[in-house]
């Protein structure tokens, strides 16, 4: 079996490698932010009072739909501490950041930082981990679901991309809605309201027609880029019972001038090894990883990696193989026998019926 280790044995033999101001706060990351909303601003305020041609405005959809995603990955930052560090001004700040996709800076620190970067691929734990056969098993929907066939699937799975950031942060809403003490329930749920009400109120005020390039498209826009990376971070990845960051997580390469727009979020094994540290400084941790553990560490361009997604099923069978239980498919993970230029898979059939015997 291979050998584990946690984020903080990588990271206590990389920090001495580091310069000392990787550890602290960079509030220069907000000028960016700033940038995107004086565009994104501008830009709403242009369809909403001009009656501009479709094609200006759907032009103008497509400029918002970048800024919503460049600030969902600012947001992202911020929350995590590493921009500013008073609690109070870390939540305002988040919290506008990710206002354009309608998450709450509580709820996100809670299922994002607190459970996701704490249980990375457990397949029970983590909230955002693929499921396995076995609860495929357990779940007569699940099995409808994956009576459809693997390319019809594939197709919506990529489609959904569009919607699912915000679809999944209402279910995170749901599933965590219990663990919040009573005393902090009302303010995630008004953090949950809040952008709603903006951007409902931006409707009554501009139209349908004109709200739908102003925040349905962008929303659509904005979700599809997130997810691009989001899907990308770990869906090829075995599940792990240890939090392994340099097994359960993927770097993904992009232009240079793509990492500046997106503050390096396509550093994602070392956003796990280092979830407190300014994402300014994820090169240099990157060029220590691949010295010490060259052999452990996943990296590949962002377009590989949608094409195996797209290619490959995405349940999980014994951990360390994805599975397509109508043929008996089965493919290897990163670190596993995935070979992203040869998608080869091997046939086991009657695993699900084994499992569904079995329950």
């Amino acid at each position: 079996m291979k050998q584990f280790h946690s984020f903080g044995w990588y990271a206590a033999r990389i920090a001495p490698y580091l310069p000392e101001e990787a550890f602290r706060p960079v509030p220069s990351r907000l000028f960016g932010g700033l940038a995107y909303m004086l565009v994104l601003v501008s830009s709403i305020v242009t369809i909403s009072l001009f009656d501009l041609h479709w094609l200006w405005n759907g032009l103008l959809s497509i400029v918002i739909g970048f800024c919503f995603a460049g600030l969902g990955f600012l947001g992202h930052e911020i929350l995590h501490g590493t921009v500013v560090k008073r609690a109070w001004l870390r939540d305002l700040l988040g919290g506008i950041a990710f206002l354009p996709l309608c998450t709450g800076p509580k709820l996100w620190r809670k299922w994002h930082n607190a459970t996701h970067h704490v249980h990375t691929q457990h397949e029970e734990l983590d909230p955002d981990a693929w499921p396995t056969i076995k609860r495929l098993a357990q779940s007569r929907f699940l099995r409808w679901i994956y009576r459809i066939p693997f390319p019809i699937r594939a197709f919506f799975s990529f489609l959904s991309l569009a919607g699912m950031f915000t679809v999944h942060s209402l279910h995170m809403l749901l599933h965590f809605w219990k663990e919040f003490e009573r005393g902090s329930r009302r303010a995630v749920f008004w953090q949950f309201v809040l952008p709603w009400s903006i951007w409902i109120g931006l409707l009554l005020m501009i139209g349908v027609e004109k709200w739908l390039f102003a925040f349905v498209l962008p929303l659509l826009i904005g979700n599809a880029i997130v997810m691009g990376y989001i899907s990308t971070n770990h869906r090829l990845n075995p599940l792990v019972p240890v939090n392994d960051p340099l097994a359960n997580s993927l770097t993904v390469i992009v232009p240079k001038w793509v990492d500046v727009l997106h503050f390096n979020f396509s550093h994602h094994t070392e956003h796990h090894l280092f979830p407190a540290m300014s994402s300014k400084y994820y090169p240099l941790v990157k060029q220590y990883i691949k010295q010490l553990w060259p052999d452990r560490y996943h990296e590949m361009p962002m377009t590989k990696a949608l094409i195996a997604l797209w290619k490959t099923p995405r349940l999980y069978h014994e951990q360390t193989e994805l599975i397509e239980p109508r043929q008996g498919y089965v493919y290897g993970t990163l670190g596993n026998g995935l070979n992203i230029d040869d998608l080869s898979h091997k046939v086991k059939e009657n695993v699900l019926e084994k499992m569904v015997k079995q329950k």
